[in-house]
């Protein structure tokens, strides 16, 4: 379990480290240092560039590739009265929300889960697994459909997206500034970079990384509270603890591939440490907080 959270956190820190190579092979960084030190603004643009960049792209390709990731079908026409409930139930959700209607679709899978995604929250996605349909009555799949467009509504896809891009941002910049003063100091570089600049710097990506990966996942976390009291007020506080509490009661926390496993309805959880990368707080204290705020 600790192994698996802990290569998730890492999956971010491993593309800054790739670009962080890249960059090194193309020789930008030294371009970045200048006869008197460190170039501060063309490191900080350069940092901005390379972090908002990937997660930009990810937001833009957010429909498309969690379609794919699960197989999912989007209903155009509605094949019985399932997905005609399910299309009337998403309008209605949509409406009171003042939100665009998203794309709805069902993907296979034994699991009960469901989740919304795209960069537009007029023209967003959302996809709920056969599992739910099976395990769930209609009261408790109408909270999660709630649920999923509350974070639409919400703009949690676009809010993760700009928290990700300035993590990366600062881990880019700071593990560099680090990186420069450490070879300076340590290794008394005196003109351009040295080995000190690149084992620092690609040392602290990794560090400020996990770091970061902690302060999304923090966030997270409080996005899933807002978006269970939205699921309330949409179809009702008693439909939506009971939602969590069917979904509490699986055996195993349901499974979805990488590209889409933060934005399920419901993920896996931990202890101590484990906690802290956790995208998903535990469902007893979602429903809590759902009794409390009543």
């Amino acid at each position: 379990m600790l192994m698996r959270l802990l290569l998730f956190a890492g999956t971010n820190v491993a593309v800054i480290l790739v670009l962080s190579i890249v960059v090194n092979l193309l020789g930008l960084d030294d371009y970045l240092m200048q006869s008197q030190g460190l170039n501060i603004t063309g490191l900080l643009i350069f940092s901005a560039v390379f972090g908002m960049a990937g997660s930009f792209i990810s937001l833009l390709l957010s429909k498309t590739m969690a379609i794919r990731s699960v197989g999912a079908h989007v209903i155009k026409q509605p094949s019985g009265p399932t997905e005609s409930w399910l299309l009337d139930a998403v309008a209605e959700h949509a409406r009171k929300a003042g939100i665009g209607m998203p794309d709805v679709a069902i993907f296979e899978s034994p699991d009960p889960n469901a989740f919304a995604t795209g960069a537009n929250r007029n023209a967003a996605l959302v996809a709920v697994s056969t599992g739910l349909l099976q395990r769930m009555d209609r009261q408790e799949v109408d909270a999660v459909l709630g649920h999923e467009v509350a974070h639409i509504a919400n703009g949690d896809m676009v809010t993760m997206t700009l928290l990700q891009g300035v993590t990366n941002t600062f881990v880019i910049f700071l593990s560099r500034v680090i990186g420069y003063v450490v070879d300076r100091v340590v290794f008394r570089t005196e003109r351009g970079v040295g080995p000190g600049f690149l084992i620092t710097s690609l040392v602290m990506q990794v560090l400020l990384g996990i770091l970061a990966t902690m302060i999304v996942m923090w966030f997270s976390r409080w996005r899933e509270f807002r978006a269970d009291a939205g699921g309330a007020r949409f179809a009702g506080r008693e439909a939506m603890i009971s939602a969590l509490a069917t979904l509490g009661g699986t055996r195993e926390p349901p499974h979805l591939p990488g590209e889409v496993q933060t934005l399920g309805i419901y993920g896996r959880v931990g202890a101590g440490l484990q906690r802290l990368f956790m995208s998903h707080p535990p469902i007893e204290e979602r429903i809590e907080a759902l009794r409390r705020a009543a």
